[in-house]
């Protein structure tokens, strides 16, 4: 596996990502994949909002827009996956190149904007899927939709998911959509989360729905944020997305590229947020996102008051062997 790995972090980053998931796919499928990635029992079988995960650890969102590879990233040993983020249309994201990667630091920027293949071919992906575990669907909304209509776009996908979905993530967070994060003001997220309520009740949802925030948001934002999911249909918090201050990268290269810095440069910055979150609301469901790369990352999202806690930059860098590393005892 680390042999891939070395030949992957040659290819560009879309490519590689690509054909990284493509081969897993494909190992998937011919059955071989024990002979690259050695499984590791880790179940714990953990209980969440009702919900039944073997194990602490899943997928962030990004990982697997379109859900082209649920079947075979459930197969390595995640105990959830969550695939998106998906918008009502199809789009192509912003101009390439848009990920840039920093190894020295661990760390990766990107301005992708949202891209993906749109939420009925999602849903498509949805229907034929094998995998038996606990699945989330990260919707969000298309570049050019503002004001009522960037709400109807959540409306929309949450309409078209919410029965193939075990919980539902609304990202309010990405910084690579242009004023997606005013969603985070308090007259804003109001009516999000009113328009949420209302179709969440005539559609007689009953899954768990969590709304995905931003690290760069002050403490003020935060406990707004918190009244509001307090006295609504939302069950929780996913904390946090990736943050637009770069003030701590040494590459100075990086550090002045536009977009939404991941990895190792994130950890402190997200579990602060998560911290705070569980300081002022201590029932407060959380699942701590953010610069994950071993077991003592993760250990420190769970103190930090995570019941769950996603991966993402960590895979991309590590490998499938990150999940043994970080389940193991």
């Amino acid at each position: 596996m680390n042999f891939f790995l070395k030949i992957f972090k040659l290819l560009p980053p879309e490519l590689a990502h690509s054909i990284s998931l493509n081969c897993l796919n494909i190992f998937y499928k011919l059955k071989i994949l024990r002979l690259f990635f050695s499984k590791e029992d880790h179940d714990e079988k953990v209980t969440f909002l009702g919900m039944k995960f073997n194990n602490r650890l899943g997928t962030a969102a990004g990982l697997d827009k379109n859900g082209d590879y649920i079947d075979s990233l459930g197969a390595l040993g995640f105990g959830f996956l969550e695939v998106g983020t998906v918008t009502p249309l199809p789009q192509s994201g912003n101009t390439k190149p848009r990920i840039f990667r920093n190894y020295d630091e661990n760390s990766i920027v990107n301005r992708l904007g949202f891209n993906n293949k749109g939420v009925d071919y999602l849903v498509n992906n949805l229907k034929k899927r094998k995998y038996k575990g606990i699945l989330g669907i990260n919707i969000g909304a298309n570049k050019n939709s503002n004001g009522a209509d960037r709400i109807n776009d959540y409306i929309v996908c949450l309409q078209k998911v919410s029965q193939y979905a075990d919980y539902v993530t609304i990202n309010i967070s990405s910084p690579n959509t242009p004023n997606l994060r005013d969603l985070h003001n308090s007259e804003n997220l109001s009516l999000l989360i009113n328009a949420i309520n209302k179709n969440v009740k005539d559609l007689g949802i009953v899954k768990p729905i969590f709304l995905k925030i931003s690290p760069d948001e002050s403490e003020e934002t935060i406990d707004n944020i918190i009244k509001h999911i307090e006295n609504s249909c939302f069950s929780g918090i996913i904390a946090t997305n990736t943050t637009i201050d770069k003030s701590n990268v040494k590459n100075e290269k990086i550090k002045s590229i536009e977009g939404g810095l991941s990895g190792e440069l994130l950890m402190e910055k997200s579990t602060r947020k998560l911290s705070y979150i569980r300081s002022i609301s201590s029932e407060m469901p959380l699942i701590g996102v953010g610069g994950i790369f071993t077991k003592q990352d993760f250990d420190r999202k769970i103190n930090a008051g995570a019941s769950l806690v996603q991966v993402y930059t960590g895979f991309i860098v590590k490998g499938p062997d990150i999940i043994n590393e970080i389940l193991s005892s």
